[in-house]
Parts: structure tokens; sequence; C-alpha cells
């Protein structure tokens, strides 16, 4: 049979020559210390604090695989060994579930465990910020791109946070944030975007700000715990300078590259919860607990009851 030859070869190779590179892992610095929440974090990581049922560094790894991350990598610290123990398997609770008849159990506890090799763990020595923690885990990222998770900001949506980021990666390639507006008097505490262009969904970015005052904030769009960002963030993070408050800012390294790499913000659909602060971790256990089939009605009566 004749081979045919390809119409439009020159098109195609520009296709592949632009195809960004697919995000296979993900960083989550779990290595703080969780201070607003003491005494309950004495013990415990602050990511492992239930929102329901869940502990939050279960929401932020359901939501990377989700967004088919094949790869996890905890940055870890001092006392942060339930959260290994948490994702690897029990074999007498697995047992016990199994004999008492509890299959749903069984299949939830079996599906976050997860395949080996699936998750690896590294340690951050010193709390020298999170430019430090993900810096950390540079040797685990493959020289590929790499996304991140902040355990603290908890997103419900219909469609997962990372996965969101994910699709529109693919339309862009680059660097990405995820993004939320602040009240301008809100701007010291965030990572604030410098914005070049903006269509409502995706901000491309022409400078970022680690916690401007209000006065000096270039804009009132705040980077949350979600990032998207190629590999030579890590070599911007080695020269290991030091930012706002003394410790080394990923904002810092991420600001590094832009003019040199795309980078882009985006508003992504749902509703972001800051779980690093009392209120919003209050708000988030209600607000999921309200989504829940076999809660939500309960809950709701019991609130009513509450503001009665």
């Amino acid at each position: 049979m004749a081979h045919t030859p390809d119409a439009h070869p020159q098109l195609k190779s520009e296709q592949i020559l632009i195809m960004p590179r697919p995000i296979r892992r993900a960083i989550l610095p779990v290595g703080g210390l969780g201070t607003r929440f003491l005494p309950a974090t004495k013990a415990m990581p602050k990511e492992m604090l239930p929102v329901v049922d869940k502990p939050l560094i279960q929401y932020a790894v359901e939501e990377a695989r989700a967004a088919g991350i094949e790869q996890i990598v905890f940055v870890t610290g001092r006392g942060k060994t339930a959260i290994e123990d948490h994702f690897d398997d029990s074999f007498e609770l697995r047992e016990t579930l199994s004999s008492r008849g509890k299959t749903a159990e069984l299949e939830s506890m079996t599906a976050m465990v997860g395949r080996p090799g699936e998750i690896a763990y590294v340690r951050q020595q010193e709390p020298l910020g999170l430019g430090h923690a993900v810096w950390c885990a540079r040797h685990l990222a493959g020289g590929e791109p790499v996304a991140i998770l902040l355990a603290d900001d908890l997103v419900l949506a219909g469609k997962p946070c990372l996965k969101q980021m994910v699709e529109a990666y693919q339309e862009t390639g680059g660097n990405m944030v995820a993004v939320v507006d602040v009240p301008r008097e809100q701007t010291g505490r965030y990572g604030i975007l410098d914005v070049d262009k903006d269509d409502g969904r995706l901000v491309s970015v022409k400078g970022l700000v680690e916690k401007p005052a209000p006065e000096n904030a270039p804009s009132t769009l705040s980077i949350i715990g979600r990032y998207i960002l190629q590999p030579e963030i890590f070599d911007h993070l080695e020269t290991q300078e030091r930012g706002a408050g003394g410790e080394i800012q990923l904002t810092d390294a991420m600001a590094r590259m832009i003019g040199t790499t795309p980078f882009h913000g985006l508003r992504f659909e749902g509703q972001r919860y800051d779980c690093g602060d009392k209120v919003g971790f209050i708000e988030a256990n209600i607000a999921f607990a309200l989504e829940r089939e076999d809660l939500g009605p309960a809950v709701r009566e019991r609130l009513r009851s509450y503001i009665s």
C-alpha cells in the first residue's frame, strides 16, 4: 500500500513544538508549624485538621489526582509523621473494616492510599519560607513543570480548581496561578498581580508584588495556593535570596521569570476558603457540610436554630 504524504507536515511540527509539557507531579508543602491553631496543632499537623470528616491534606491530594497528577511530593517538617501514616496502608484497620462488612469505608481508605511510588516525602529542615519548601523538592521534580498546592486554601468547586488550571494551561503554557479579588485593605497578606491584560477569566501578568501595602498594590488580584510552574523556577530559588519577612519567597522567584516565560492568572470557578484562618476554617466546615446530601439538611436545620 502506497504511503500517503502528510498534507500539512509543517503544521503538525509546529503543533508539537508549542504543546505545553504535561503536569505529572505536584508539590505539597506541609512543613509549617500551624501556630494560629494552637493548642490543637501542638501534637497534630495543621494539615490534618478535619473539614467535616476528611483532613485538609486529603482534599488537596484528591484535587491533585482529579487533575491527572501521577506523583505527590510532600515537603514535610518535624512532627508531620501523621501525614505519612494517613496515606499509608493500615493492615489492622483494613482487616477490621473487612471483617465487619464496612465496604464503603474500606474502599475509601484503599483509594486514599494509592499505588506504591505515587507519594514521596522530603524534609525541610528549616522553616525558611514557601520558596525554600518548594526548592527542597527540586530533585524529585524530574526537570518537568510542577503543580503546587497549599492545603490551607480549600476550594469548593464543581470542577476541581487544579483541573481548571491544567485545562487553561494547555491553552497558554508557561506559569499559571489561581487568583481571587481581595479587599484592598488585605493586599498586605498576599502576593498581588500587576496586570497587563484581563479578559475576565485569564489575566496576563507583567509583575508580582509580595504582600504590598494597600496604597502600593498594583491591583487587588491575589494569588491563592495553587500554582503551575515551569522547572526553571528551581534555578531562581537556588539563589536563596530572602524577601518579605526575611524568608525565601516563591513570589519573588516567579517574578524573575516574567518576560522570559508566559505568565497567567486564572479566575477559577468555585469558592475558596482560607483554612489557615480560624473563621475561614469554620466557614469551610459549614459550606462543605451543607453540600453533602447525607449531612446538608440536618446541618441547615441546626444552623437555623442557632441563628434564630
